[in-house]
């Protein structure tokens, strides 16, 4: 499929998806958003993606942003409506079954941040700069900014960086529990890619199962009872079958997805 602002492509089981409007800082307009959704249903039916790593293009920007020009000239129910268009695609990358790696190049401000929140990991160049500066604009996050921030690091630091709108660097993000790792710029993508290869040696169905059980932290279900049920559909997967029996039988498990 091709795609007008974000670039897909597959190696070894590796789906990348690049946000590519570089002359805009990549930020996320209506169209770009359509197209997120669009490629994140593709890979979710694809049985050859087992981790996507989401990034954005050149050097300067994963995502600098939402595309402000649209906001103009909206009421309160046409901003409802955009803020439920971005809650949309962030919540399904969110319960993504498969992996979701986000490569923090340079800015991640705003949407470009929210979009990175929704993400399951999140690496970071050391020339990232992360921030939420929607009060600057009289707005507040409406992606989900102020519900994923909040749940990766904290009520004080979150209201902190909402409030004040200050932009943070890589490693105070790493401090703070909102990036993994910071690497260069050169090692980032392959950073990203070392964790996704470790990933798939590990049974695709746990990994779904586990994805689920970590989210219900923030999405409002009693996050215990959620557990015991993904814990319990483990067993009826070809997956715990064959690792139950290599881890027996003393050799590497060899997982088939089902």
């Amino acid at each position: 499929m091709s795609y007008t602002n974000i670039l897909a492509e597959i190696n070894q089981g590796i789906l990348r998806i690049t946000v590519n409007r570089p002359d805009k800082l990549n930020a996320l307009n209506k169209e770009t958003i359509s197209e997120l959704n669009s490629a994140f249903d593709a890979a979710e039916k694809d049985d050859a993606v087992r981790v996507i790593i989401v990034t954005g293009s050149g050097l300067k920007a994963f995502v600098a942003g939402a595309d402000i020009a649209e906001f103009l000239n909206l009421n309160t129910e046409q901003g409802m409506g955009l803020s439920r268009t971005g809650h949309l695609l962030l919540n399904r990358i969110e319960a993504c079954p498969k992996p979701v790696i986000a490569a923090v190049n340079g800015f991640a401000l705003g949407g470009g941040l929210e979009l990175a929140m929704a993400c399951h990991i999140r690496i970071a160049s050391d020339n990232a700069k992360v921030g939420l500066p929607e009060v600057t604009l009289g707005l507040i996050p409406g992606y989900g900014g102020t519900q994923r921030l909040t749940a990766l690091v904290g009520k004080s630091k979150a209201l902190e960086m909402i409030m004040t709108a200050d932009m943070i660097d890589a490693n105070e993000a790493k401090a703070i529990g909102l990036v993994s790792h910071v690497t260069t710029q050169q090692d980032l993508l392959g950073k990203c890619e070392e964790i996704a290869n470790k990933i798939m040696l590990r049974s695709p169905v746990a990994v779904k199962h586990a994805i689920a059980a970590v989210n219900s932290v923030i999405d409002g279900r009693n996050g215990f009872e959620r557990e015991i049920e993904e814990f319990g559909k483990c067993f009826e997967s070809q997956d715990f079958v064959e690792g139950t029996k290599a881890f027996l039988e003393k050799r590497k498990p060899v997982f088939p997805g089902k």
